[in-house]
């Protein structure tokens, strides 16, 4: 991100949470970058290369503390308001990699994925896309007080999906990522410029629209 940008911008990670070099969520992820960046906000474009770690070992970890790829990742995490994954999926399920730098990066204090706002995407070979994947990804992240945005996007036979522009071929789907990611981002300046909408969760116990307003904290 530029030092010298307007420092009220919005500023987003957008992660390719990809190993291979030809994969199609890091030109998901670039896409998706562009999108952002054109509605006005600052774009932090990474890839999961730049963060080498090894598998998390408690033993490893008490003995050597963090790795730097987990501190480098936790540092980017933690110098953006919202951040936008775009994940494979594998066996239905969340990748190694990306499941293993989640474990590493929830050990950091103070703990960098807390009430950060996320869009979580997805590419994948399959008739039915990474939905299953981005599903089982929404776990952890939730667990560790992530903001994950309702709204999911995911591609479907994602080798055949991309134009020689870098766009969506599949009628529609540059459309419905583009929404997509508006919307998240109302969501993301909502929070990062409204005072009153920041950092809050109320509970109502039962269903009494006029039950007190109890603040629940987030520690």
């Amino acid at each position: 991100m530029d030092a010298n940008a307007d420092p009220t911008a919005i500023r987003v990670l957008v992660f390719g949470a990809a190993l291979r070099a030809g994969s199609t969520n890091a030109r998901l992820a670039s896409l998706a970058a562009d999108v952002i960046a054109v509605g006005g906000a600052q774009v932090d474009l990474a890839r999961m290369r730049e963060f080498d770690m090894p598998l998390y070992d408690g033993d490893l970890e008490e003995a050597e503390g963090l790795p730097a790829g987990a501190l480098a990742l936790a540092e980017r995490i933690g110098r953006c308001d919202a951040f936008v994954i775009s994940s494979p999926e594998y066996n239905a399920s969340v990748p190694g990699p990306l499941k293993n730098a989640i474990d590493w990066v929830s050990r950091v204090r103070p703990q960098p994925f807390k009430t950060k706002h996320a869009l979580l995407l997805s590419s994948s070979p399959s008739l039915v896309g990474g939905n299953r994947g981005l599903w089982a990804l929404r776990v952890p992240l939730e667990h560790l007080g992530t903001r994950v945005y309702p709204d999911m996007f995911s591609l479907s036979r994602a080798h055949e999906s991309f134009t020689e522009d870098g766009r969506l071929a599949q009628p529609g789907a540059q459309e419905r990522l583009t929404e997509t990611i508006t919307g998240f981002m109302r969501l993301v300046c909502a929070d990062v410029r409204f005072v009153c909408l920041r950092r809050r969760w109320y509970e109502f116990p039962g269903d009494r629209t006029d039950a007190p307003v109890t603040q629940r904290a987030e520690d």
